[in-house]
């Protein structure tokens, strides 16, 4: 695989060529603080010609057999495959991720890949009923043309690729921007591995660059039609307010609170073990994370001494070490706000139960109990590796606490009566949510997206056709039509 200097470009109808902005995006190693390498912004002209090329590919990629396309995907499989150990060592440098989190993540690009194989052959029209006789109503689906995607930096190969993927076997162009804490792993990475299985030059474009340069060109530019984003709720909003002026759809996946409840009947054991990966895989850095263990009162004092020993046990420091679980922050900004975070929770009166100092950009993990019912923190996503472990008495107060969120995008019951828990469940107001399992759960063929104010719209399965497709009417009169005048 290409080494960091040849993914510092940007990626732009086939040719990789650097930025003619003024300044650079410089990637840190968010352990070491080494520099990785610095990237020269993409202009808002740069942002055109991307779509440009787009537009100019996307027509003759639409009349593909879908069947051919369907190559490629099957390649760029293989490529993952076959450099997997590179692509670990990328995740591990540039996101502080560990070897864990890595494996994680490219088991999950390699799954929506394989999906995306049947993706390419899954576009069906329809035939339909007419009120007048003789007339044939034909619905065709047909790709929206071309998508922008915006990936964020906690998960940038798979979340990115969980729609430049899908979005191209379904016959469309991508212009793809992703975060500037993530611009190889979320960006060019992506561009090499289509690059090397056989994509058409144009297909795919990588801006590498930041709304400081461009402003808002990227989504008002009139040729996407679909706008990908996913990252924060605050962030969030922006994009679809400016892309509301120009009649653009959003798929939206932003942040998220999610609560992982332990009913009195639960196997503290195994709740255990999912509150543990649910908080704190890649350093609580996850959209879906358990912010929040809730635990019945019943079983608080069991879960608690069982809870607190194994994230004790956590082995922190240097993500290039295989042992280790738990990693850097993304940036000195993200660490010192979660640290910031706790500090306030214990002013406000919340008891630190397992904890520590932050060194450089590892927070160690935490667990806080006793977090007043006013705190901030407990209605906002943190993004680091504090769990808030808060009792309840009986299914209603677990209910009411759960739903204390303006996020509803993932959540978990643990209980020895599966339809117990999914009577709870549906009382809950989250666009997913797992029985007996962790918060952090994604399959490519089930809906995934979030209520209130985690997100707009689905991916994965039929809601990612959707999504990057629409349709098309055309009627057919066979003989004559009485007109009434």
């Amino acid at each position: 695989m290409a080494s960091f200097s040849d993914l510092a470009l940007q990626y732009i109808a086939g040719e990789w060529r650097p930025g003619r902005g003024s300044w650079d995006i410089i990637d840190f190693n968010p352990y070491t603080g080494d520099k990785l390498a610095a990237i020269t912004v993409a202009t808002a002209d740069e942002v055109d010609e991307a779509y440009r090329a787009a537009e100019r590919a996307q027509s003759a990629w639409a009349r593909t057999n879908p069947y051919v396309r369907r190559r490629v995907f099957e390649r760029a499989i293989r490529v993952v495959e076959e450099r997997e150990a590179e692509f670990t060592e990328l995740i591990v440098a540039e996101l502080g991720g560990t070897h864990l989190k890595a494996a994680f993540e490219i088991a999950l690009v390699k799954e929506i890949l394989r999906e995306s194989t049947h993706w390419a052959t899954r576009t069906e029209g329809r035939i339909l009923p007419s009120l007048t006789d003789g007339k044939e109503n034909r619905v065709y689906r047909l790709p929206v043309g071309t998508v922008c995607v915006i990936s964020p930096f906690n998960f940038p190969l798979f979340l990115a690729m969980k729609s430049v993927a899908p979005a191209l076997a379904l016959g469309n162009a991508v212009v793809l921007k992703p975060h500037q804490h993530s611009p190889m792993t979320g960006g060019a990475l992506i561009a090499r591995i289509f690059e090397a299985a056989g994509l058409p030059p144009g297909l795919l474009n990588v801006v590498i660059t930041d709304i400081a340069e461009i402003g808002d060109a990227l989504i008002e530019h009139p040729v996407p039609r679909v706008i990908s984003f996913t990252g924060s709720d605050k962030v969030g909003r922006h994009v679809a307010t400016v892309a509301a002026a120009g009649f653009k759809r959003c798929v939206l996946e932003l942040g998220g609170n999610s609560a992982l409840i332990v009913l009195d009947d639960a196997d503290v054991d195994y709740a255990v073990d999912a509150a543990v990966f649910s908080r704190f895989i890649h350093q609580g850095q996850v959209c879906m994370a358990a912010n929040r263990v809730l635990v019945d009162r019943s079983v608080l004092a069991e879960f608690t001494e069982k809870f607190t020993a194994r994230v004790r046990a956590l082995r922190t420091g240097d993500p290039a070490d295989p042992e280790v679980q738990i990693g850097p922050l993304i940036s000195p900004a993200q660490a010192e706000s979660v640290t910031a975070m706790i500090e306030e929770a214990v002013r406000e009166g919340a008891t630190p139960l397992v904890g520590g100092a932050t060194v450089g950009n590892v927070v160690p993990p935490t667990v806080l109990t006793g977090v007043p019912e006013d705190s901030t923190l407990l209605a906002r996503e943190i993004m680091g590796p504090v769990a808030l472990l808060i009792p309840f008495d009986g299914e209603d107060e677990a209910v009411r606490l759960a739903n204390a969120t303006p996020y509803g995008l993932s959540g978990a019951v643990h209980t020895a009566d599966t339809e117990r828990g999914v009577r709870l469940a549906q009382r809950i107001d989250t666009g997913m949510i797992h029985v007996n399992d962790s918060t952090v759960a994604d399959e490519p063929l089930v809906s995934f997206g979030g209520a209130k104010c985690s997100g707009m719209d689905r991916l994965n399965g039929e809601a990612t056709v959707e999504a990057f497709t629409t349709t098309k009417t055309i009627t057919i009169q066979h003989g004559r039509t009485t007109f009434p005048f």
